[in-house]
């Protein structure tokens, strides 16, 4: 049986709220709100007058474009990526993400997944009737899983494993020496890593995230998930890749080759023109996230809600007052003060006592939405 889709049913509560006439401030929701950057939108543009993507595309995608995404790996990483091997297309990295589940696991089979996570994990391992294990990520430990603490003979049964740095929903950062140990682990256990990168642009105070495929061995022993939708605006173009180990590549390419025909030509030039054109807007959206942090925290500050600043990601993760759980904190606060916030419980068990909180807004409406809430006198 699939889990619900937790976010479908966050927007529907919004939407009844809207519905009702209230001005609502929803930061519950992980979509970007400013526009893809011009000389992307200008590319699609040109490049759907090309009456070559008027057809089929190449079921695998158009080499181009793998070119450009190893191209920017390499720069921004160091990355070596054989692009005809070592690339899988995908339409959005959500795609993915489920895919690799359907492609490793049999029914039974054990996949370990952080706990609080991105649910859409789920759905992929539902699919393929296996089990979940949860890795709690826990402020003590950085939000990062404590593989010494996971039960011997789980590890037995895994053979996949998703990661995601800089973390949905908790906006950790990981290590160099976390994804060593990471490679160590997994190649003891012979479990697949599948490395979630949706946020790998966005990290703060100087910070450059690091990507897991910069480890010595990681392909050996995993893919990494990257996506256009955050770092470019472009969540609605649906463009992701899956990229490292050329067996698991071929499974997703293989999968796909019986689902879908690849992306539109159009959607494929102008994603190559992204990740190959100048980078200036990356940069201009990474402040623009960092100046709505800091409006945030000091507005957070001013009503007494304390919380550490995010690390990574446009989301924050805040502590709910005493007394309230996350969900009857979420709900108090959408009645009270027409502010969405998303349940930590949304993202597992493990996100109890939290809720998120996405950069998704001005800096006005983000300073707003914490007065409103501050004037419930919760903190």
């Amino acid at each position: 049986m699939l889990p619900e889709q937790f976010f479908a049913a966050l927007a529907a509560k919004a939407n009844a709220r809207v519905a009702m006439g209230r001005d609502v401030i929803n930061l519950g929701q992980g979509n970007p709100d400013l526009p893809t950057p011009a000389p992307i939108v200008q590319s699609l543009q040109r490049a759907a007058e090309n009456p070559t993507y008027h057809k089929y595309p190449p079921f695998r995608g158009f080499p181009f474009l793998k070119e450009a995404v190893a191209k920017r790996y390499l720069e921004d990483y160091g990355v070596e990526l054989d692009p005809e091997k070592e690339v899988a297309i995908l339409f959005g990295g959500k795609t993915g993400l489920v895919e690799i589940s359907q492609c490793l696991l049999n029914p039974g089979d054990v996949c370990l997944v952080p706990d609080p996570g991105y649910p859409d994990y789920w759905s992929g391992v539902a699919m393929a009737e296996a089990k979940m294990v949860y890795m709690p990520l826990q402020a003590a430990n950085q939000f990062l899983p404590d593989y010494s603490k996971l039960d011997p003979e789980s590890l037995q049964q895994a053979k996949l494993m998703f990661l995601n740095y800089p973390n949905n929903p908790t906006s950790a950062i990981a290590t160099p020496a976390f994804y060593e140990e990471t490679v160590a682990f997994a190649r003891e256990h012979g479990i697949v890593v599948a490395s979630d990168f949706a946020y790998g642009a966005i990290g703060f105070d100087g910070q450059r995230p690091v990507s897991y495929l910069e480890t010595p061995g990681a392909k050996e022993v995993g893919v990494e998930f990257y996506t256009l939708s955050k770092t470019y605006n472009m969540a609605g173009w649906r463009v992701g890749f899956a990229l490292g180990n050329h067996h698991v590549v071929e499974m997703l390419n293989l999968i796909q080759d019986h689902y879908y025909c690849s992306l539109f030509g159009g959607i494929q030039e102008a994603a190559a023109e992204a990740l190959t054109g100048p980078q200036n807007s990356v940069a201009e959206l990474l402040a623009v996230y960092e100046r709505r942090r800091d409006a945030l925290f000091g507005a957070l500050d001013r009503i007494g809600w304390q919380a550490d600043k995010p690390a990574g990601s446009f989301f924050c993760w805040l502590p709910v007052p005493q007394g309230y759980t996350s969900m009857s904190f979420a709900n108090l606060v959408l009645e009270k003060a027409d502010v969405v916030v998303a349940p930590g419980t949304g993202f597992g068990a493990g996100g109890e006592g939290y809720v998120r909180l996405g950069l998704l807004a001005s800096e006005e409406r983000l300073v707003e939405a914490a007065e409103r809430i501050g004037r419930l006198n919760l903190f």
